[in-house]
């Protein structure tokens, strides 16, 4: 008689397959992606219970003046998290000096394998983070609305100020490069 249900074996080689047919030769730990992914569904719903038990709902919509809030302390708030220097002991255990990228910021390379590995691509890139920390000051701004609104206001005006030191430091060159262009 043919056996029908495949066992865990049998699910664990499919599996297997896969990863190896998509990833070629550079590692993509997909089981840990998956794990991430995990975790943050388990963040949101943990959120939404958090909400529901507090009377709290979610806004109807955002003003213009919300996302412009949201999207500059997102920004600034996945920038802070994977580039910032002195964030770097967060991420340390999952990566690996690369350089300084200048401004405060540093270059990191991810190390390990596995989850290990799928942390460090998410803590080394804003793009990746920037969806986990909107989704934070989302989730933030329902059960804790005037924290979150005022660590948001800070964030932007942290993306504010940095902004201004870079056109500060360009201002402060533009003779320079007058000399060298005249």
């Amino acid at each position: 008689m043919a056996r029908d249900t495949p066992t865990v074996s049998d699910l664990h080689q499919r599996l297997h397959a896969v990863q190896s047919a998509y990833q070629g030769e550079e590692e993509r730990p997909l089981g840990g992606f998956l794990t991430l992914m995990g975790v943050y569904a388990g963040a949101v719903g943990g959120a939404g219970l958090l909400a529901r038990a507090r009377g709290r709902t979610l806004p109807d919509r955002f003003t213009a003046g919300d996302l412009a809030l949201l999207t500059l302390a997102t920004h600034q708030g996945s920038r802070l998290l994977t580039k910032d220097a002195v964030t770097a002991p967060f991420r340390a255990p999952f990566t690996r000096f690369a350089g300084n990228a200048g401004e405060g910021e540093v270059m990191e390379e991810v190390r390990g394998s596995g989850l290990r590995h799928s942390i460090g691509e998410l803590l080394t890139c804003p793009f990746c983070a920037s969806v986990w920390v909107a989704t934070g000051l989302v989730a933030g701004g329902v059960v804790a609305p005037r924290l979150t609104r005022s660590a948001a206001a800070m964030l932007t005006a942290v993306f504010g100020s940095d902004v201004l030191h870079l056109l500060y430091d360009a201002a402060k060159h533009l003779p320079e490069r007058a000399q060298v262009d005249g």
